[in-house]
């Protein structure tokens, strides 16, 4: 993982000079890391899983699709799983003392099918897999049958990825552990951190949620206290486990995530208990020149919150 210093007013230079340049260069780094995951990846054929674990709105889901393609491309087949297809139908996920459904925890997943399924993959090269209904809570009557010719790799991206409750069931020399996030502050000319991680992710989080769960900032509010509970919880301490670490940050998001915000985060209503740090955030894109969002490729890992 590269390790770059980010700053306000480097990017609103960057931003100011020629801005799709400067989308340019920042797409092309990303890409750069997952090429060279990739490699590492085709490198050593024992690494039949690779486990794609991050927090929410790391970007994980995209970056693994991209992988994917990436492997593709080097002429070896790649699958996708998703942890999220697990699922136990609602009425079974664990509950919290108050009662409502922790969906977060590890064990809202069918482990049993889930360590069976890869284990499957892994010693016999086929297994049909689940397909979760999130219309209805429930799992679906269709299935995800997965057949492995010499050499595919299989991608399994979750929240939960890194857990040893779900890698300790395999052969781990049959595994590569790959965690995703945002790893990059944004400093400002006092180098004092200027924007956070958390604030980051929480942009794409609320961005995405408006966009395709009809959700709104008040409501991704509310569940961002129980996402960090579970990520504080059931990931965190997991993420030394991982063997290669990934900053899925691109350096221009702030300048789009501008005028997006400024328009979601409207809607909240000023004696909303989170109005105080909805304007401290909004305070801070100020501060950030804008740049279009047609300006974002259709291929971005951005795409996966802005749509």
């Amino acid at each position: 993982m590269i390790n770059t210093k980010y700053t306000l007013s480097s990017i609103n230079k960057a931003a100011s000079n020629d801005y799709e340049s400067f989308v340019r260069t920042s797409e092309d780094l990303y890409t750069k890391t997952l090429s060279d995951l990739t490699e590492k990846i085709i490198e050593n054929h024992e690494n039949k899983i690779v486990m794609v674990a991050g927090p929410s709105a790391s970007g994980k889901t995209t970056s693994a699709t991209k992988l994917a393609k990436l492997i593709y491309n080097r002429g070896v087949n790649a699958y996708t799983i998703s942890l999220d297809d697990f699922y136990m139908d609602r009425n079974e996920v664990p509950k919290f003392p108050n009662g409502k459904p922790n969906f977060e925890t590890v064990y809202a997943l069918d482990l049993p099918l889930l360590s069976k399924n890869l284990n499957q993959l892994i010693k016999e090269k086929e297994s049909e897999l689940p397909v979760f209904d999130f219309h209805n809570g429930c799992r679906s009557k269709e299935t995800n049958i997965i057949r492995l010719e010499k050499d595919d790799i299989v991608i399994v991206e979750g929240l939960h990825a890194l857990n040893p409750v779900i890698t300790d069931c395999l052969p781990h020399e049959n595994l590569l552990k790959v965690y995703i996030s945002i790893a990059s502050r944004i400093f400002d000319d006092n180098d004092n951190v200027f924007l956070t991680k958390r604030n980051m992710r929480f942009l794409r989080r609320a961005v995405r949620d408006h966009q395709f769960r009809n959700s709104s900032i008040e409501n991704t509010y509310k569940l961002w206290e129980s996402v960090q509970f579970g990520e504080n919880e059931y990931l965190f301490p997991f993420k030394p486990l991982a063997d290669i670490t990934v900053d899925s940050f691109h350096s221009y998001e702030p300048c789009i995530f501008k005028t997006i915000a400024a328009e979601l985060f409207q809607e909240l209503h000023p004696e909303s208990e989170y109005y105080s740090d909805c304007e401290k955030i909004l305070l801070t894109l100020d501060k950030f020149k804008a740049i279009p969002i047609d300006t974002v490729p259709r291929d971005s890992l951005l795409r996966e919150f802005i749509g």
